[in-house]
């Protein structure tokens, strides 16, 4: 594999690799690795001190370590003598089991055991906003109902057009683009892969995003909820499970098409959904996405109770068609590599435990949801989410490590979180 990465760099003209990978947070960090050193690097990795970026880890430990993982290269199309290459991460010779993708992975090789594969999309959706994030860059964009707004679509024709003529290049298949429900915000789909696959992509298009917008003059942001009276930015995955080459999910005598493994699949989301919010919604910005009043587009088009329906874009989980499922929960900041680890541990717990999803509900939970009694709401915020987290036998057992280590990092979040004193609390309780 070294020598292919060698050959890659002579015949497409790479004059440097960006070995990189993601941290707990869902932050890239990344060596720029001269083409004539790839070697070296790809045998023993690439070195860091993994204390000065979010891993669990002290300035005492031994050289954190990035193998770079040469199946997973991609050639920056805005910059072609650059290669990006994911990276998996070792300390003292072991694979080291908080890091993000080598999580993934260990779930993937056991979903494999069991001759399943999960396969993966993601929806990315971003804001473009001016370079100093105070507002959208587009101050013509100023509809009350914004979304797929052609003309506010095509004043962004340059940026929007070159990442997906990047997407086009790389072989990704993406085949719409759109203007989304808040005034600035964008989506950009492209095919479904393998769970892996589509988080190395995942982890590059948040990069690519960026880097183009940046060019452009303006800022791609994901944060969940960056104004507060706009739609906020999800990060929807459709999943479906595959063995030997059939979607195990699809079945045809269903009235909606799901199988009863998939049903299991969606049962264990639904059990978990708490404890996986601390994974899909990661900061103290995304509560303010999932437990939002109305917007000025007139909704939030993300859940806050734990239900699953059929073609219905109101609640948690969506099934618009036969072998698939849509998860809406995540958000713009969801760590790549842990969004996926977290929807296949989550499901393969609903399917060896047989979990039962409950009664689908085909309301608008939005103006309904009130009259449903029972339904689990999901966490208010995000150390109710890291409570959850800590309780869930089954992400503990299924992500092992990884977990105390997160809750660790996040809580010391939490806690610079509030200790800062907002304008609100001046207001209302300086004369209380």
């Amino acid at each position: 594999m070294t020598h292919e990465l060698e050959i890659a760099a002579r015949e497409r003209g790479i004059k440097y690799f960006l070995v990189s990978y993601t941290d707990l947070f869902g932050t890239q960090r990344a060596k720029l690795v001269p083409a004539a050193a790839i070697g070296s690097t790809c045998r023993n990795g690439a070195g860091f001190a993994g204390f000065a970026t979010w891993l669990d880890m002290s300035p005492a430990d031994a050289d954190l370590l990035a193998v770079p993982d040469p199946s997973g290269l991609i050639q920056l199309p805005w910059k072609p003598e650059v290669g990006w290459l994911p990276a998996d991460l070792v300390m003292g010779g072991k694979a080291v089991e908080q890091g993000p993708r080598n999580i993934l992975k260990r779930l993937i090789k056991e979903a494999a055991r069991e001759g399943l594969q999960m396969k993966s999309g993601v929806e990315c959706e971003f804001f473009l906003i001016t370079p100093c994030g105070s507002e959208p860059a587009d101050t013509a964009d100023k509809q009350t109902k914004p979304c797929y707004d052609q003309s506010a679509l095509m004043r962004r024709y340059d940026v929007i057009s070159e990442i997906c003529d990047a997407m086009l290049s790389l072989g990704w298949k993406p085949y719409q683009n759109d203007h989304e429900d808040a005034n600035g915000q964008f989506e950009m789909n492209w095919d479904y892969d393998d769970a892996l696959i589509t988080a190395d992509r995942h982890a590059f298009f948040k990069y690519m995003a960026r880097s183009i917008a940046e060019k452009h003059g303006f800022r791609a942001t994901f944060m969940p909820k960056p104004f507060m009276d706009l739609t906020g930015s999800g990060c929807h995955a459709h999943v479906s499970l595959w063995s030997g080459g059939q979607n195990v999910f699809a079945d045809e005598s269903d009235e909606i098409g799901m199988s009863r493994k998939g049903y299991h699949f969606i049962g264990g989301l639904i059990h978990s959904a708490d404890a996986l919010a601390a994974l899909t919604n990661p900061c103290v910005n995304s509560y303010k996405r999932i437990n939002a009043p109305r917007t000025t587009s007139g909704a939030t088009w993300a859940p806050n109770t734990v239900t699953y329906t059929g073609n219905n874009r109101t609640h948690m989980i969506r099934i618009p068609d036969g072998g698939r499922f849509e998860f809406r929960l995540a958000d713009g900041a969801a760590n790549p590599y842990l969004l996926q680890a977290g929807i296949l541990a989550a499901g393969l717990d609903g399917i060896r435990q047989q979990r039962d999803p409950g009664q689908r509900l085909d309301i608008n939970m939005y103006t309904d949801g009130h009259k449903v009694e029972g339904v689990k709401q999901l966490p208010l915020n995000l150390l109710d989410a890291l409570r959850a987290l800590e309780a869930s036998s089954v992400l503990n057992e299924a992500l092992g490590s990884f977990v105390p280590s997160y809750l660790k990092l996040k809580r010391q979040e939490w806690d610079d979180y509030c200790r800062h004193l907002t304008q609100w609390e001046r207001d209302t309780t300086l004369d209380c």
